[in-house]
């Protein structure tokens, strides 16, 4: 394991082209493609469990200390909270469009070099915000498809973003677009397995690290505990959506 994403794209991001970028995500959707059809979801997506498989030559998810069934319920939040679906802050409520929404934060910060909300402490305030409809800006020179495709994953409604199949069908049309007026080769090609199981390969080596210490709070998952949350609705930026200060939140939780 050479680097995880995060450090990747601080190291690299401006020499990245798109076609390099696109087949970045296509690793990762690939490697969540391998979990979901174990009918098991990830729930700890985030740039820093993204890691470079030498041996490989690919990128792959690490990490899997809470991967496990969809149906297995958990009594706590935990993740990094940029990369967490909104319906999961209210509800504490998991499944594979949980993953899906992670993986548009990953296009966003594959996109922009940079962790979404990076600027943003890591807090009761950003919880409301993103539940409120609050999503990273776009970058201007982003593809039309990706954007699209991005935004369709971080829907407010988890019932509207793709499932792994339309997701790994779209972003390999995408990929397609950029190689048609290249060489011969087709990127438009059915899901082939790895020569090894990723899914397996990560559950075997649970009791190794495969972590890196990275000591920041945009690249750390965590526990949270956000009261207060359960009777709101997630919303979609064109819903009305305002971003709430800190004195707002106060006044809300004092009035609720």
């Amino acid at each position: 394991m050479d680097n995880d994403l995060n450090k990747y794209l601080q190291q690299n991001h401006n020499q990245l082209t798109w076609k390099e970028r696109i087949n970045i995500i296509c690793d990762i959707i690939k490697a969540l493609y391998e979990i979901h059809e174990e009918k098991a979801i990830h729930r700890d997506l985030h740039s820093g469990n993204i890691l470079y498989l030498q041996s490989a030559n690919l990128w792959c998810i690490s990490d899997l200390g809470f991967c496990g069934p969809v149906d297995q319920p958990l009594s706590s939040i935990y993740g990094n909270l940029p990369y967490i679906a909104p319906e999961v802050v209210i509800e504490k409520k998991q499944g594979f469009a949980s993953d899906i929404y992670s993986i548009a934060m990953l296009m966003w910060e594959i996109s922009s070099g940079k962790p979404p909300f990076n600027n943003c402490e890591h807090d009761y305030v950003l919880a409301m915000n993103i539940i409120g409809g609050m999503r990273p800006e776009i970058v201007l020179d982003t593809p039309l498809e990706y954007k699209q495709l991005m935004e369709q994953c971080w829907d407010a409604d988890p019932l509207k973003r793709p499932d792994i199949d339309r997701l790994y069908n779209k972003i390999f049309e995408i990929r397609n677009l950029y190689y048609q007026n290249g060489s011969n080769k087709s990127y438009n090609q059915p899901f082939h397995k790895y020569n090894i199981n990723l899914y397996q390969f990560f559950q075997s080596n649970k009791s190794k690290s495969f972590k890196t210490d990275y000591g920041s709070r945009l690249i750390t998952s965590k526990f949270y505990n956000f009261e207060h949350l359960s009777s709101l609705k997630p919303k979609n930026a064109t819903e009305g959506t305002k971003s709430y200060s800190l004195y707002e939140l106060l006044y809300l939780k004092i009035v609720n």
